[in-house]
This record gives C-alpha cells, structure tokens and sequence, in this order.
C-alpha cells in the first residue's frame, strides 16, 4: 500500500477539518437584528429607501472591498430580512469579527470590527511533521502571515494537528497556539508543540487463528511487539495507516494458501492509561481451504491461446492462491503490454463452489485498443541535455508501446549514474483511445566531484593535492578527469577523456594520459620509488543491451630507482637481472563485461561482472601478461533488505624469454658461477614483474587490515627483520555484505553488514585457503552534499599474530590492523 506523502496528506485532512467558513453562532439566529451590536442602532433601522451608505471601523480594508460584498446599494428599500441577509454576507467574507446595521435619516451605516491580521507565524517543537509540510497545510486551511486571522480556525487546527499526531502513535502530544496582540490590529501566532514519545505496541493478539502459527501468520506484518531492534526499526510505533495495511496483509496471507471464506470479524486498538502502550487485536474466521478445480482463458487474446496459457501458473487441483492468480494476471498483461496493448485488463473471475471447496477459475482477457507512443519527454534534467538521455531509450516516438522496453530504457538511465531517480508515467492523449505521452520524470544528482587537500607531516612534507572529475561534462555525458598531487614523495598528474558515444551505434573512445613520481613506500608497500607516464586509447562497443567488449592499446614508460638496504632483496635482484632500471612497453588490453544491475548509484537487483586480459606486447623490456575477473551480484530478499556476493580474481605471469643473472660478492664481477666463493645467488626476471603485483586489504578489499599490507613480504638484503609487503602474481578476494534500511529518509544513504575474505599469493602454485584472512563489520556508504563517504569498522575474523621464539626473536610478523576506515571526497 503506497502511503500517502505527509504534506498532502495534512493539507487535506486540515481543509476536510475547516469546511466551509463558519458563521458566529448568532449570525445562525433567526432574528437577524440579533447580530447588531447596538440594539438602539438596529431597531431604528425600520423599512426605508437607503440614500447612501456609510462604512465605520475600517482599518485595513478597503470600503470598496466591503461594497462587493454588501448585498445592498444606494437606492434600495431594505427592511429586516435585507439587513440580515447584509450582516451574513459579511461574516461570511471571514474579515470581521463583528458587524453592526444602523441607520442615520436615510444612511445606512454599517460599523465593522476587522479581525487582525497574522503578522507571523511560529512552528516549535515539530519533529515527526516537516515545519515546511506544516506551514504548507496551514496555509491551504487559510492560516499564514498576511492572512486573516480565525480564531475557529486555529482551534480547528489544533484538534486536526492532534489527531494527525495520534495517527502516528503519539497521544502524549501536546499543541499550545499563543496569539500575541500586536499594534495595528495584527497578532502573531506561536504553535509550539510537545510531540512527547510514540506509543509502543506492546502485545499483537490473534483470535480465532486454528490452522497456522501466530508468529508465522504476523511475520510479515510491520506493526510488531516492542523487540531489541525497535530502536532502529521502528516497527513498534503504532498508526492507524499501519494497522490497516497489516489488515490487508493478514487476508492476502489466508486468500494465499486457499482459505477463500478467509474474514477479519473485528479489530480492537487499546492503550494504557499513561498513554504509552498500545495493544493490539484482531478476531479472525479462517474458514476451509479450497482447491482449484479448473482453470480457462477466455476472451480476446491477441496472441496464440496457448502461449497466454503458459503464462497461468494456477493449475487444476492445486491449493488456490490469490498470489498465484495476480502473478499469471500480470504476466498476460505485460506480455500483452510489450507488443502494444498499453490498457490490457485480465478479470479473473472465480466460480466458488462451497460444497465441494472447490474454485473454478475464468481468466478473461480484455485486450483494449492497441496503443502507439506520440511523444516522449523528459522532466527535471536541468543539466543533462535531452540527446543524452534520448540515445539511451530503447521505445521510441511513433512505435507501438512496449512496457518492456520503457523499463529497459528507465533501467538505462539509472545506470547513468546522473539521475538519484527516475520514474516513469503513461499519459493517455486526450480525445483518442489509442495513442499515449511516456513521461520521464528525472532527479538528477551530483555527477562530478572536486577534492582539494592541503596538509603537512614530518615524513612527507607539504601535501597539495587537487582533483577534478565529472561523469556528465556540461551535460554531455562525456567523462573527463584531471588531478595533480604533490609532495616531498610523489608528484603526479592524470588526465582522462571519455566519449561513451562517439559513434551512433555506442562505440565508446576514451584517453588516458598520466604521468607520476612516486614513492612506493607511502602507499604500505616496498621501499623504493618508480617515474611513470603513459598515452593510452580506451575504445568500448556494445554487443547487446547487457554486454560490452573493451580494448585499449597504449605505450608507457617506468623507471625503478631501488635503496640499497632499504628495498627488498628480490626487488633489488629483479632489477640486476633485466640490468637495466627503465622499462618500456606497448601495452594492450582486451576485455568483456555484462551489467544488467537496475541502478547505478544504488543497486538492489541484478549482476555486474567484467573479465579482462592486459598484457604488454613482445619486444616490450617486460613480456607478462596479467588476467582480471570481478563480478558483483545483488540478491533483494525483500523489500528493505539486499545481499550483494562480490568476488575478485587477478592472475599474471610473464610469457617471454627469462634472463637469470649470477650475483658476485664483488661489484663489478659478473663472472662468478655457483660454487666458487664470489657466487651469492643467481637473480631471475621469472614471473610477473614487481611493479605489476596484485595487493590485497583496505577498505575496497578486506576491511580491517591496513591497505595493500596482505600477501608476500620480504626484507633488504641484511636486514630481516624489515619485512615489506611487495604483493603477488595471484589475488582472490570474496564478500558478503548485506544491506539495511536507514533511519536517513534517502536513497543516498546505505548501512550494511560485511564478511571479507581474501588474500594475496606469490604465484597460483603459493595458494593455500588456510593463508585466506577474513573480517567482518559494519559499513556505512553516503553520497552526502560534501561528497560521497565511506566508513567500515571492522573485526579480523582469521589474522596472522607476530610470533617470536623464547629468546624473542621474531619468527612471523603479524598482519596490519585498522578497524577504523573512511574515504571521503568532494562534490559538485
């Protein structure tokens, strides 16, 4: 059941609670002379011909106003039944507070008391209703700054506001209005209101219930017993709203499972005499269960009888099932809808028959007129312009209407990630029965991001770093990026260009351009330091709706500088063996990835998975090559809950000729061979190269160990006990993360519960599931107005302790832990 959004609905039950404006119970007399407030004056007025009228007492408004609506004119004879009939017409304007009728010779005089005017108005103490959808109901029920003020009015308001309070279980409310005279005849008005706590539903009681569990049957229901998680669910507070949609639950439930005379007898709402319990009670009749004894489909069915046939998942013999029924109702009419019959209706008419608890079932199909799309539009796309997301629809203008395809490109457009939503409405086209205006009506969000950072540390000096991106430059939904960081250990500069259709057919080309200096060291690995640029060329076509192929082909350079004592000893000797510290490659890059996810931003259904091969060309100083697979599954459990399954796999090797270097005690000797005394050991460029090692923790990997710390480590030649990670040719990293509803009323915010586990490996041969780390926390993913945030906090499930032996020598370095981590940026 689709709530009512509060606004709306206080504004209509406040102008149901005013009515028409009411007349002062005098003005209901029969004697209408009753209302004056000088008798002298009304009982002198006699029957006479009015040679003018005069109007007394007017402040603020204007005596023009007053003659519109005085149903008397100069001229006129009046007697006692014209002079009442005055005296309503101008209570009923609601501008005065009392109005008199004399008489001086042949002068009508009328003498009014204007009610003041509301100079201000204040709202206080409101929580559950939003001040802006208060003063929005107000002002319809004609309370607001400027206008008139009512007393009855404001009093009806009140009682309106306490009952509207009451619907959301809180009857300790208290509503105080304080109007406050003013000079020139104004008031101000103060409603200031003790909303006090909600009343907790403290027992939920069935009766009548023979067939099936209690606790079963209330399961699904979202008026709950006041549990451990109220504090977050806020399923114990009562409303009326509430109640009667559980109401509807509890016969869909019984109507589900073939319980046909299935009836709610009486519903009891009681509360405690300090207001603060509520207790709950439904008497019910289940009945019997009834089966289906058989099951036809008549009518126009457009399509082949027998394929609308297979779309009835109700069968003769089964246990009827309302559920059932609606699912092979919809499906008849989206089928119906996809080639054109936009207002497709199936009546399924049951035929009960008590005596032998059965039902049989007439599914009619009435297909109506089949339906063609005039126009398409778009609304709330301030910056996104329209060719952008019209490229992205898949029902077009002048084509028959197909629902399939307006979700399609309504699922299209969420994956954008330029819209926080996108909702969809059919218009029909007055005058014509057949044609149809499609709606998009879109909200956009914050498609770009601005991070500037400026620090200073005692290891890296000042740091200035600043970022720019956006995924829909001027609205075009190109994507371009620039950043530039710099410190006493890194200097780098990236840009990125990326037109998703530069061709009509959606043929993607992008750029890459970057350039670095960078000490590795700051990012928890190994000690040494690499200056770096490549040009490289992204290019992305579509295969289907869900599938795309990418490749890139690009040229880099990458120049190691290692620290003698201070870089890992099979860094040091990697780089001996090629005997050279400048790497250049022709890289290339071919991959294939799927996405049928239903949004961007925040998913809840559907599966992104993307497999790719990067490997530099031969004649490169490096031959290798390394294979990526990453795939993401959301599972919606129901309506609040999502479990998303992620997994990581990275794999390389290299696939050219290896050099192998014998290493002399001597600098300079390149001559000795194992067994003489010069000979160390022998240095191989075996495997995938160090600088392309995969890593593995963080807050993108495994939360609660310190990033990129898991896998392999090594030490500088003499000194082991400086031990470094330096990552691995094999990574596999897996997770389960289940996410909440929020108390934030925003699509933008998401809580979740993780488990992470994963690890990284010298090579595929190094495996060992008894070497995987696992953590488990809480995570907490907003995209806020300063920018899109991350935090996790996080426990090791499976962690590796330092050890040392009884003389306190160090035999195994533990794992890195940070339970605590964020990521944070800015937007615009």
């Amino acid at each position: 059941m689709t709530p009512t959004p509060p606004r709306r609905l206080l504004a209509l039950a406040l102008i149901a609670a005013m009515g028409s404006t009411a007349l002062p119970a005098l003005a209901q007399s029969a004697d209408p002379f009753a209302l004056a407030g000088s008798p002298q004056s009304t009982a002198s007025v006699g029957t006479f011909t009015v040679s003018d009228i005069r109007i007394d007492g007017l402040q603020r408004i204007s005596a023009g106003t007053v003659f519109t609506y005085l149903p008397i004119e100069r001229g006129d004879t009046i007697d006692a039944s014209r002079v009442g009939e005055a005296i309503r017409s101008l209570y009923k304007t609601g501008f005065f507070e009392d109005v008199n009728v004399g008489r001086q010779g042949d002068i009508l005089v009328v003498t009014v008391t204007e009610r003041p005017a509301i100079n201000k108005l204040t709202l206080t103490g409101n929580k559950d209703i939003k001040s802006e959808d208060l003063l929005k109901g107000l002002k319809e029920a004609g309370l607001s700054e400027g206008d008139t003020f009512d007393r009855l009015a404001l009093d009806r308001v009140t009682q309106e506001l306490t009952r509207q309070y009451n619907n959301r279980g809180k009857y300790n409310v208290e509503i105080n209005p304080t109007v406050s005279r003013l000079d020139r005849n104004r008031v101000d008005i103060t409603i200031t209101v003790k909303e006090g706590k909600a009343a907790k539903i403290r027992h939920v009681n069935l009766i009548g219930n023979e067939k099936f569990e209690e606790k079963d049957i209330l399961d699904s229901w979202e008026s709950k017993e006041h549990n451990w998680l109220s504090w977050y669910r806020r399923d114990d507070q009562y409303s009326r709203e509430k109640l009667s949609g559980d109401l509807e639950k509890l016969n869909s439930w019984y109507l589900d499972r073939g319980y046909v005379d299935f009836s709610v007898d009486s519903t009891q709402v009681s509360i405690s005499p300090d207001r603060q319990d509520m207790f709950l009670t439904a008497g019910i009749t289940e009945g019997e269960q009834y089966k289906v004894a058989s099951v036809q489909v008549t009518g126009d069915t457009i399509l082949p009888k027998e394929q609308i046939e297979r779309l009835v998942l109700v069968k003769p013999d089964q246990i009827f099932s309302r559920r059932l029924l609606e699912i092979s109702s919809d499906a008849i009419v989206n089928t119906l809808s996809n080639v054109g019959y936009a207002f497709a209706q199936v009546n399924p008419i049951p035929d009960v028959n008590r005596e032998n608890k059965t039902v049989g079932i007439n599914m009619q199909v009435v297909p109506g007129p089949r339906v063609n799309v005039r126009r398409i539009t778009y609304k709330g796309n301030s910056r996104t312009s329209d060719e952008v997301i019209r490229r992205e629809m898949r029902q077009f203008e002048g084509s028959w209407y197909s629902q399939a395809a307006i979700d399609r490109s309504k699922i299209r457009l969420q994956q954008l990630g330029y819209f926080e939503t996108v909702d969809v409405e059919t218009v029909p086209v007055p005058g014509t029965n057949d044609q149809v205006d499609v709606v998009y009506n879109l909200k956009e969000t914050t498609s770009g991001s601005f991070v500037f950072g400026l620090g200073f540390s005692q290891l890296s000096g000042l740091t200035a770093q600043v970022q720019l991106s956006q995924t829909n430059f001027l609205g075009s939904g190109n994507q371009v990026s620039v950043q530039a960081q710099r410190n006493d250990y890194m200097q780098r500069y990236d840009f990125s260009f990326r037109n998703p259709y530069f061709t009509d057919n959606g043929l993607s080309l992008g750029y890459n351009l970057w350039w670095r200096e960078l000490d590795y060291s700051d990012f928890n690995t190994a000690q040494y330091s690499t200056n770096s640029g490549a040009a490289q060329a992204v290019f992305g076509l579509p295969i289907t709706e869900t599938d795309t192929v990418t490749a890139m082909l690009g040229v880099d350079t990458n120049e190691i500088l290692v620290f003698q004592g201070s870089t890992p000893q099979s860094i040091v000797d990697y780089i001996k063996a090629v005997d050279r510290q400048t790497f250049h490659a022709w890289r290339a890059e071919l991959g294939w990835g799927r996405n049928s996810l239903d949004s961007f931003l925040t998913p809840t259904r559907g599966m992104q998975q993307r497999v790719w091969l990067e490997a530099t060309l031969p004649g490169s100083t490096a031959e290798y090559y390394k294979l990526n697979y990453n795939i993401s599954k959301f599972w919606p459990l129901s309506r609040h809950f999502v479990l998303n399954t992620r997994a990581e796999l990275g794999y390389g090797d290299s696939y050219g000729k290896e050099t192998t270097r014998n290493l002399c005690r001597t600098p300079g000797n390149t001559t000795c061979v194992p067994g003489d005394a010069e000979f160390v050991r022998t240095a191989s460029t075996e495997g995938l190269p160090f600088f392309e090692n995969f890593y593995a923790g963080g807050v993108r990997s495994v939360r609660g160990f310190t990033d990129n710390t898991l896998g392999p480590r090594d030490a500088p030649e003499g000194n082991s006990s400086y031990l470094q990670p330096i990552g691995g040719a094999f990574k596999t990293v897996g997770s389960l993360e289940m996410y909440f509803p929020t108390l934030l009323d925003t699509p933008a915010a998401r809580v979740s519960a993780f488990v992470d586990v994963g690890n990284v490996y010298k090579d595929y041969d190094a495996f060992d599931t008894g070497e995987l780390r696992a953590s488990t926390g809480i995570a907490l993913m907003w995209r806020s107005p300063m920018g899109p945030i991350s935090i996790s906090y996080a426990f090791p499930l499976k962690k590796q302790d330092t050890e040392y032996d009884s003389s306190g020598r160090l035999i195994q370095e533990g794992d890195e832990l940070e339970r605590l981590q964020f990521t944070f940026g800015g937007t615009f």
